[in-house]
């Protein structure tokens, strides 16, 4: 039996937005707090544990402040701030949405910004640092952000050209059977890039800084031989690159350049055994001023909850499959240790 409860006003004009269609938002809010909540007019009643109720207000606040801000809440939102509660950072959610953490506008006039914490400080890693690794799980935005930036920069000419490259690695397929040259074999793997150019720039505007070589859109083996000055520099997919190819990629950086490298440990497409050359690059680099290495979590995620959950699930099997592996490696070099001393006393 729920003894506590308390009311709170939220603006009328907020009500349809907070509360989600079909009142989704509103329902995840009861089920995750356990809670009960009652609209009368612009008036609140929210009953349950005191505990709970106290959260789900604070989450209700939040998202009643990035409605009041015109944006729509989504539930990515909702479940963000979930996340924050735990760490009473909850009022940060809305902080986030200031039009001044606006990087640009799409084409179709969306503001581009960063929705999480970890989005936030991989943007100010990006303002402040020439070289910037974006590491993370699908989903987190390391890609899409990257190449607002790189955009924005062009735009305001604070560089003359945007290379963006990515290693054409074989997930699974082979390039051989895929059909046409060379371009028309590679260009499968640079499609996301392509993507998010047109979504932000525009279809017509890429295509006309493409032809005069202002932007460039290449696999990582084009780069090699070449020195990239004053130039926005973006390689995706890293993680698939090569101890020498990364090497290769970083030593191409000229004066004026900013480069951004991202990608997600735990998708590689390499062969099974070989080193991957953004692991390497990790240790190697992680003490020099001017690069900064910034890790994005499963909570960055920012495509639909289902993917978050999905990162999770697979952290916590690969993290077991690990334990079990390690634990038969120590117990092999323990019965083989224990084989050689039997062998030493005879």
């Amino acid at each position: 039996m729920h003894s506590y409860s308390q009311n709170m006003t939220i603006p009328s004009s907020c009500i349809q937005n907070v509360f989600g269609e079909f009142d989704k938002h509103i329902k995840l809010i009861e089920k995750t707090y356990h809670i009960a909540v009652v609209l009368r007019d612009d008036t609140l009643k929210i009953v349950g544990d005191e505990g709970n109720v106290n959260k789900a207000i604070e989450v209700i606040n939040a998202l009643v402040q990035i409605a009041k801000q015109g944006e729509t809440v989504t539930e990515q939102n909702v479940m963000y701030a979930f996340s924050l509660n735990k760490s009473g950072e909850v009022h940060s959610l809305y902080e986030l949405n200031h039009d001044e953490n606006t990087i640009c506008h799409t084409i179709n006039g969306k503001p581009v910004k960063a929705k999480t914490l970890g989005q936030k400080k991989y943007i100010d890693a990006i303002d402040k640092n020439m070289i910037v690794f974006g590491v993370g799980p699908a989903g987190t935005g390391k890609t899409y952000l990257a190449m607002a930036k790189a955009i924005t920069a062009f735009k305001n000419n604070e560089v003359n050209r945007i290379i963006l490259t990515r290693p054409a690695i074989e997930a699974g397929e082979k390039l051989g059977f895929l059909p046409g040259d060379l371009q028309s074999k590679v260009d499968p793997y640079l499609r996301p890039l392509y993507d998010a150019l047109y979504e932000i720039m525009g279809a017509e505007s890429f295509l006309k800084n493409m032809e005069k070589g202002l932007i460039e859109v290449a696999p990582l083996a084009y780069m090699r031989g070449r020195t990239l000055d004053n130039a926005y520099i973006v390689l995706d997919e890293a993680q698939n690159t090569t101890p020498a190819q990364m090497k290769m990629f970083l030593t191409r950086i000229g004066f004026g350049s900013k480069a951004i490298i991202t990608g997600d440990l735990s998708q590689k497409d390499l062969p099974k055994d070989a080193v991957s050359g953004l692991d390497v690059a990790l240790k190697v680099l992680h003490d020099i001023e001017d690069i900064s290495i910034i890790r994005l979590q499963s909570e960055d995620v920012v495509r639909h909850p289902l993917v978050q959950k999905i990162v999770n699930a697979y952290e916590k099997y690969e993290e077991k499959n690990n334990r079990i592996t390690t634990s038969a490696k120590d117990k092999k070099s323990n019965e083989y240790s224990g084989n050689r001393n039997a062998k030493k006393d005879r």
